[in-house]
């Protein structure tokens, strides 16, 4: 007699979801027993290292994920990579552990009480199924769920005995659209209005990578003569950053957002948020007389933008759209900007001087993963993304996302066969947050290289209590951490990068090695600027 667990294992190999990220426990065995040899499963240490993971590993091979955690204090303990995963919209499956139903009405040990609400508002359906019967059929509704746009994850909450139980027919596996196509007669108003602009200019968000629609920017921004900003605090490179249109990611305050795009009368965004702000500094949304096109996949993007005018559509048939309408134009091309100056030799070096050399030495095709706030404008300043899909961070502004997420794109690239370098460069505050992640990758025998640069601080809220006025904030401070003994007790080779000098044949081996290989590399105190 065919069971749930057979049909729903039928119905992901048919969706191709044969790799489960997770962390077991005892609501979970159930559905793990006996696990198919067809399935892999990787096995990390805690439950916000596997969302990440699978976050990771979506966004780089550009289909759904399957996340399964452990009833309630599993859910939660993967809750702060689940709420990147929503600012993210990555397409997850996520899946948890229920207590058994005979007992649910007594709240036994790790019942989860409402589960469907555990995840909300941070999922785009949660779900636990009336029947067990409903189970496979759940499934496939959250495949369909966290693929449309806006993509996102989904959550499914399954009591461990539904697995046993008897099977309806399985459901039909169905495929479902990806991409929005904009209203037409919209589009041709965005288009006028850029046609009839004075000094147009472009504002890219992630959406703009993850519709692989970089040669389309590329050519609206030269049909237009238009610069080129990212949005602020994008999670996702979006175009070539040594193209001279490109200016760099704008500022993620009110005021000096503004004031960036002075002298711009239409502003055209795509693919992005109006906008990430934070922190709070007042001003106009706009300068004088400017007038914002927003285009988004996204509808509570565009209820909640404070201005302009918005066209629901994909990033990448949006900008195909506008270059078909928009004639050529006599505008000069916009100034080149200018290459930030050579940093100073210091001991330890500046955050910049570290950059500059990984610069230097920076693999062909090599993607980034990167969360070290502190440096994050010395990062962007020194290491110019030029290639699509190379650049991965946490849209949510939370910590714990980067060192996981890397291990699950490196895994992708390995799985495609792309094998492109994966290179991570997180904080030694963030670092610690999934640390965990190091022994998947270990386990895994990813050679993954992890830069850690060390000024034994969380620099960044040093910077923001200067900005904030808020002196004596206790806990700034970060002594007594050894990051090299650390990777070496996950598995991982470890090379401290002192002197500077060190960076490229330590970066080399790391790449080239058949497991993760942390570098500490110290770098100043000095505090970096928040505006």
């Amino acid at each position: 007699m065919a069971t749930v667990r057979d049909t729903t294992y039928d119905l992901l190999r048919a969706l191709g979801l044969t790799t489960v990220f997770g962390n077991p426990g005892s609501t979970e065995e159930p559905f793990l027993r006996d696990f198919p040899a067809d399935f892999r499963y990787v096995h990390a240490l805690q439950e916000a290292a596997a969302v990440a993971m699978a976050d990771g590993y979506a966004q780089a091979t550009g289909r759904p994920a399957h996340v399964n955690l452990h009833t309630a204090p599993g859910t939660g303990n993967g809750m702060g990579n689940l709420v990147t995963a929503w600012h993210n919209k990555t397409p997850l499956i996520v899946s948890a552990g229920q207590q058994t139903r005979e007992m649910l009405l007594l709240e036994p040990r790790l019942a989860s009480r409402r589960a469907a609400e555990l995840t909300q508002p941070y999922v785009k359906w949660a779900h636990e199924p009336a029947r067990a019967q409903d189970v496979p059929a759940a499934f496939m509704r959250a495949y369909a769920t966290a693929l449309q746009p806006p993509a996102g994850p989904v959550f499914l909450s399954v009591p461990m005995d539904d697995w046993n139980q008897p099977t309806d027919p399985p459901p039909q596996v169905r495929t479902v659209a990806t991409r929005t196509a904009p209203d037409p007669d919209r589009l041709r108003g965005f288009a006028a209005t850029l046609a009839a602009s004075r000094a147009p200019v472009l504002v890219l968000g992630a959406a703009v990578d993850r519709a692989d629609a970089w040669p389309a920017a590329v050519a609206l921004a030269e049909r237009l003569a238009a610069p080129v900003w990212a949005a602020p605090a994008p999670e996702r490179a979006v175009f070539p950053e040594d193209h001279p249109h490109f200016r760099g990611v704008l500022p993620y305050a009110i005021g000096p957002l503004a004031g960036a795009l002075r002298g711009h009368d239409t502003v055209l965004v795509v693919g992005a948020p109006v906008f990430r702000y934070y922190p709070h500094v007042p001003g106009d949304y706009l300068p004088d007389d400017a007038r914002l096109l927003h285009v988004t996949d996204d509808p509570d993007e565009s209820a909640r933008a404070p201005v302009g005018e918005s066209l629901l559509g994909d990033a990448g048939l949006a900008l195909a759209g506008l270059l078909e309408l928009l004639p050529p134009t006599d505008r000069p091309a916009p100034t080149v900007r200018s290459e930030p100056e050579t940093p100073e030799a210091t001991s330890p070096p500046s955050a910049d001087a570290l950059f500059a050399a990984l610069a230097r030495h920076w693999p062909a095709d090599g993607v980034l993963v990167q969360e070290s706030p502190s440096n994050l404008a010395a990062l962007r300043r020194r290491l110019r993304i030029n290639r699509p899909r190379s650049y991965f961070t946490m849209a949510s502004g939370g910590l714990g996302f980067g060192l996981p997420a890397a291990v699950g794109i490196a895994l992708a690239e390995r799985d495609t066969g792309r094998g492109r370098p994966v290179v991570a460069v997180v904080g030694d505050g963030s670092f610690h947050y999934s640390v965990q992640a190091l022994w998947t990758a270990a386990q895994l025998r990813l050679p993954l290289a992890v830069v850690v640069p060390v000024n034994h601080q969380y620099a960044i809220l040093k910077a923001f209590a200067e900005l904030k006025h808020t002196p004596g904030v206790p806990a700034l401070d970060l002594p007594g951490l050894d990051v090299a003994a650390i990777a070496h007790g996950y598995g991982c080779a470890s090379a401290v990068v002192d002197p500077l000098d060190r960076l490229g044949e330590a970066l080399d081996a790391a790449l080239a090695a058949d497991r993760p290989t942390v570098l500490p590399a110290p770098i100043s105190t000095e505090l970096p600027r928040i505006l």
